[in-house]
Parts: C-alpha cells; structure tokens; sequence
C-alpha cells in the first residue's frame, strides 16, 4: 500500500492533488464529471470583498503551448460565496480551500475574518498576485507588504493559510520568506506570467483587457525553477502550480520540492487530468522504490 496523504503545515491532505482556483468554477460545475472523493482538495474560484464584472471581452486566447486570460475575477463578492456556494461546497467529499482576493490589505483581512467564521473550510489561500486585476499584483512583489498582509490575515485566521506568489518579480525567495516569517503554512508557486497577444493585421491586442496571464505547458519550466528555488531557501511546504496535466509533471515537481500540486488549464482542455494523475500516482511511487509522496518530496540530486 501507498500512502499518498501530504501534510502542508496545519493542512492535511489525503493526496497532493488540487485543483486550481480559477479553472474549476465552484466545483458544482464540474460534479457530473469528477469524483471529488479522489481529489486531495479543490480550491474554488477567487472572491472579492464586493461583486465584480470583470475586465471587457475576449477575456481568453489561445496562444502556443498555453492560453492567456484576463478574466479579471468575475465574481459576485464574499456575502454571496458565503451564502450560495459555501453550503455546496462543505457537502464535498475533499478538502475545500477558499481563495480571496483584496484591493486593499484591509479588504483581505476583513475577508479572512469573515471565513475564519464559516464552517467547512480546510483553508484559505491569498491570492496576492492576480495579473490582471489593477494593483493585485503588487501585493506579492515586495516583501514587506507580503508580510504586512499574510501576517494581518494570520491574527484573524487561526485555520490552514497559503500564500499564492507571482512569477513576475526579480527575486521570489525574499517574499516567500517573507510569507513564511508572517505565519502562512504554505506558498504556492506560481501565478500567472503576464503577457499579451496580438492580431497583426488588425494592429490590435487581442485580449480586451491588452495583457493577461499566460498559463499552462509554456510556464512549466519557470514554475519548476522557482519552486526548486524556494525550497532550497524557505522552509515551509510548497504548492506546486504551472503547465501540469500528467503524472511525469507531477512527479517534475515533487522532486523539485513541491509537497503539493494544483492542476489549472489542463481542466478546461482535459477535465478529467486531475483524477486521471491520482490514479497513476502510486505506479509513480513504485518506479522510485516509494512507498510515500513524502519520501520523493525535493530529493532532485
């Protein structure tokens, strides 16, 4: 037998699989489709302090080895996911992370106080670094602030809490320090990369939005290099995020230093990706004479 289960601070797991905020709705949508049950947890969609419409259409475009969104967390605020989504989602046979979104630091701790009250919860992830939401990203790209707000939200927290770090910095390891120094059980690695596309005829950005964030296979090799960064400097458990659809990159990035993996656009292309990995986990285990996914976790030689 295997054991599968993972442990990231306060926040155990039955397996490290997740699905990704953002590409998974409020896993209503998808309960036709995917045994829950298998899942190491769900991470459902950022929600904001108050409704937001998003940014203007095509919020969405493909581009080589990935796509770009700048969906700009639509959503209809935390009163809402409180009310009409949470009594869903605590129904779930898998753990639940909720993910939040501030515009200030106060909106993120008024929100994690407001959760800090909900039952059903396995815990809270900060989305500090979204890419295309006006002033989210600088939350996640300096350290002081990063330590100013994971620490705010840690005082009216008590329950698991990750912080989801950006790619697009000089130097990540200060500010996952950073988030670790503050009380976050776990930093998870990476958000989006910013970029845009174009339609050369038209001399026009494509999204309406002109930039987005870029996600799945192109970003992998970026995700792996600073998830092995980290975890060579920083001394709390990592979340694994970045082009991941199979087991061999589950794999890639538990030995890089991954305790955990979120799985994101492979959901939209491939909805079954996350339970198909969890199956072939243990035959991976076995190539490398494992019997635990903690055995493997950063033993890159």
């Amino acid at each position: 037998m295997h054991d599968l289960s993972v442990r990231l601070g306060k926040l155990a797991l039955r397996n490290p699989i997740l699905v990704a905020s953002g590409t998974f709705g409020y896993a209503r949508e998808m309960e036709g489709v995917v045994d829950f049950q298998r899942l190491g947890g769900i991470v459902p969609k950022t929600v904001t302090r108050q409704p937001r419409i998003g940014n203007p259409p095509p919020r969405t475009v493909e581009t080589a080895s990935g796509m770009l969104n700048a969906i700009g967390l639509d959503n209809d605020g935390i009163e809402h996911f409180i009310q009409h989504h949470i009594p869903y989602l605590r129904t779930l046979p898998t753990a639940v992370i909720a993910n939040i979104a501030g515009k200030t630091e106060t909106e993120f701790v008024e929100m994690a106080a407001m959760l800090a009250r909900v039952d059903g919860l396995a815990g809270l992830e900060l989305n500090l670094s979204c890419p295309n939401v006006s002033g989210g990203v600088d939350f996640a790209t300096d350290p002081g602030v990063m330590f100013r707000v994971v620490s705010a939200c840690r005082a009216v927290y008590p329950h698991p809490l990750i912080a989801k770090l950006t790619p697009n910095v000089t130097n990540i390891v200060p500010i996952a320090q950073a988030a670790a120094e503050a009380g976050a059980d776990a930093v998870s690695l990476i958000n989006t990369l910013v970029g845009m596309a174009v339609d050369w005829r038209r001399r026009k950005p494509i999204l309406g939005n002109v930039t987005g964030g870029l996600s799945g296979p192109a970003i992998k090799p970026v995700a792996l290099r600073l998830v092995h960064h980290v975890f060579r400097n920083v001394k709390i458990p990592i979340i694994g995020i970045g082009g991941i659809a199979t087991i061999d990159d589950v794999m890639d990035f538990l030995v890089a230093g991954a305790s955990a993996v979120q799985i994101g656009t492979a959901n939209f292309y491939n909805p079954l990706a996350s339970v198909r990995v969890v199956d072939a986990l243990p035959a991976a285990l076995d190539e490398l004479k494992a019997k635990s996914v903690g055995e493997i976790v950063g033993t890159l030689a």
